[in-house]
C-alpha cells in the first residue's frame, strides 16, 4: 500500500522560500563581498572562503527565524569579521615566509574578466596591498573598510572589538603609515598603460639605458618567490641597480612579457614557451616613470591566471 507524501507545512515553506531570496542577495553582492576580504587579507582562496562562512551564517540565522533589514550590510560585516580572524592566524605563518610578500595578484588577460570575479576598489594595487601588510590586522581593517569600502566608524567597531573613537584613531594612524610608505602613482589609465609598454619592450630586450630612462631614481622592485622558486631575498632599491637586476633577469629567463590588467592597472604577465605563466608584473607609475616594481612568481599565487 503506497502512501502519500506529507506536504510540507507552511512554517517550512516560508523558511525555504526566505532562504532562496537570501540567496539571490547574497549571490548579487559576492563580489563586492570577496573585494572586502580580499583587501583585508591579500589571497583570494581565503577572501573565497571568507564570504562563503559569510554566507552560511546567514543561512543559519534565516533558518533560526532572525529577521534582517539589511541583508548586504550584514554579510559586509560578517565577510570583514571573518576575514579579520583569517588575517590573525595568516600574520603567525607570514612572519616565517621566505622573502618579501606580496598579495595574489588579480589577473585578467586578454580583456577577460579575472578567473575570479571580485569588485575591486581602484586604490586596491599590489604596490598598496604589500604596504598595508605592514599594519596591525586592526588598523589595516579599519584602513580596508572605512578608508576603501566607505563604511562608518560605528558600523567598524563591532567587527575589530573597539570603540568608534579608537576606530577613528586606528584609521589615522594607518592613513599616515600607508601616505608615508605607499609609493606615488599615476592616476592617469592611459599614461600608465604607456610606461607599461615601454617598459615591456625595455625589460625583454635587457636595454639598459631605455630601463633608466623609464625608472624613477627612487625606485623599489620587490620579488615574492616564497622560497618556492628563485628570488631576490630583499628589495632592490634605486634606478641603477634595479635595471641592472631587470636586464640580468632578462638574459637568464627568456619568456614573454604579455600585457594584462592586474587589480584593475595595466601590467605583465611573463610566460614560459609552453604558455604557463612565471611571473605576474605590477608596475606603480608617477609622473611618467616607474616608483615601485612588484614582481610575484610564488606558483601558488599564479595559478588561477588562465
Amino acid at each position: 500500500m503506497s502512501h502519500s507524501a506529507r506536504p510540507s507545512r507552511p512554517s517550512d515553506v516560508k523558511v525555504v522560500e526566505k532562504v532562496n531570496r537570501l540567496a539571490a542577495e547574497f549571490t548579487a553582492a559576492r563580489e563586492r563581498l570577496v573585494g572586502v576580504a580580499y583587501g583585508v587579507v591579500g589571497t583570494v582562496a581565503e577572501a573565497e572562503d571568507a564570504a562563503q562562512e559569510a554566507w552560511l551564517r546567514l543561512q543559519r540565522a534565516a533558518e533560526r527565524g532572525e529577521e534582517i533589514a539589511d541583508v548586504e550590510g550584514w554579510l559586509v560585516v560578517a565577510t570583514a569579521r571573518i576575514a579579520l580572524d583569517v588575517l590573525r592566524s595568516a600574520r603567525r605563518r607570514r612572519e616565517e615566509y621566505v622573502g618579501p610578500w606580496l598579495p595574489e595578484p588579480l589577473v585578467a588577460v586578454d580583456g577577460a574578466d579575472p578567473a575570479d570575479r571580485v569588485t575591486l576598489a581602484e586604490s586596491m594595487s599590489v604596490a598598496l596591498l604589500a604596504v598595508l601588510e605592514s599594519l596591525s590586522p586592526a588598523e589595516r581593517t579599519v584602513f580596508v573598510l572605512h578608508d576603501v569600502f566607505g563604511l562608518p566608524f560605528g558600523e567598524i567597531s563591532g567587527i575589530v572589538g573597539r570603540s568608534a573613537a579608537a576606530c577613528r584613531r586606528l584609521a589615522a594612524r594607518a592613513r599616515a603609515h600607508v601616505t608615508a610608505r605607499a609609493p606615488r602613482f599615476e592616476v592617469d589609465a592611459t599614461r600608465h598603460r604607456e610606461v607599461v609598454e615601454a617598459f615591456a619592450a625595455a625589460a625583454e630586450g635587457a636595454d639598459l639605458d631605455a630601463l633608466l630612462r623609464l625608472l624613477d631614481p627612487d625606485v623599489v622592485l620587490t620579488n615574492d618567490g616564497g622560497g618556492l622558486v628563485k628570488a631576490a631575498r630583499n628589495r632592490v632599491r634605486g634606478a641603477d641597480r634595479v635595471a641592472r637586476f631587470l636586464a640580468g633577469v632578462a638574459r637568464k629567463h627568456r619568456g614573454t612579457l604579455r600585457p594584462a590588467v592586474v587589480n584593475g592597472w595595466a601590467g605583465l604577465v611573463r610566460r614560459r614557451a609552453d604558455g604557463s605563466p612565471d611571473c605576474v608584473l605590477a608596475l606603480t607609475v608617477a609622473g611618467g616613470r616607474i616608483t615601485a616594481v612588484d614582481m610575484v612568481l610564488h606558483p601558488e599565487k599564479l595559478r588561477r591566471i588562465r
